[in-house]
């Protein structure tokens, strides 16, 4: 199972990168969420999460599931929808402005 889980961050982060490295709006967007699972999903996976383990030490229980790295990945869930939907945003008025979502490294009208 952690070979899996392993293989699944490593995965996501590689499309990520890649898809960051492409020159179009879009797909830097999907990347940058591609690398945000692949986080959310190592946080989660480090927490070390038992099932039938309550989240809270409490008097009868033996053991207790780390609730921390749970709060984080919720936390990090909701940050990153909001910096997507800012993203997309900021993407659709460059695409309604310029009409076209290609990034240019070069100005055109700089020679």
């Amino acid at each position: 199972m952690e070979l899996l889980v392993a293989s699944s961050v490593g995965l996501m982060t590689a499309v990520g990168v890649y898809l960051i490295l492409r020159l179009r709006s879009f797909p830097v967007i999907v990347g940058l969420t591609m690398i945000s699972y692949a986080c959310n999903v190592f946080i989660f996976a480090s927490g070390r999460v038992v099932a039938g383990l309550p989240p809270i030490l409490s008097k009868d229980a033996a053991a207790y599931t780390d609730p921390m790295p749970q709060a984080l990945v919720l936390t990090a869930i909701v940050i990153s929808f909001g910096m997507t939907a800012v993203l997309v945003m900021m993407a659709l008025g460059a695409f309604f402005e310029a009409g076209d979502d290609r990034v240019d490294l070069d100005e055109e009208g700089a020679e």
